[in-house]
């Protein structure tokens, strides 16, 4: 299965990428099957520079668009989508979210109960004083 993705070609600390095409679980260094253009994110505004008869070639074959270079795509106009999630969370960190998320939830009904309830109180108040 083919991949489109980026293959690092800067030097250090000056990062410059080709976006190629290639076996998916081949090396990204290894030989590319062809190369659609490049990326440069130091450039103000950044340069994408893409063959995009040929990524649209390649897609229609079959090759999978990593997340980075889908959301490079999305950003230029080229493809029409949604921005996918670029980063990946272990299920030790997922899970460690999800408690934080459920007792952030249970913390919001619990002040809401309170403010119900203290809201409740001072309605009755006025209530006994008409009275």
């Amino acid at each position: 299965m083919q991949s489109i993705r980026l293959s690092r070609i800067g030097t250090k600390r000056a990062p410059v990428y080709r976006i190629v095409v290639m076996p998916k679980h081949r090396d990204p260094w290894a030989k590319t099957t062809e190369i659609l253009g490049h990326y440069n994110p130091r450039q103000n505004p950044r340069e994408l520079v893409i063959k995009k008869d040929r990524l649209k070639h390649w897609i229609e074959q079959g090759a999978e668009v990593t997340n980075t270079v889908w959301n490079l795509l999305i950003d230029e106009k080229i493809v029409e989508g949604k921005k996918r999630g670029a980063t990946h969370l272990s299920k030790k960190r997922q899970g460690k979210l999800e408690t934080k998320a459920k007792e952030a939830t249970a913390k919001a009904e619990e002040a809401a109960a309170k403010a119900k309830a203290a809201e409740e109180a001072t309605k009755a108040t006025p209530e006994e004083k008409t009275e």
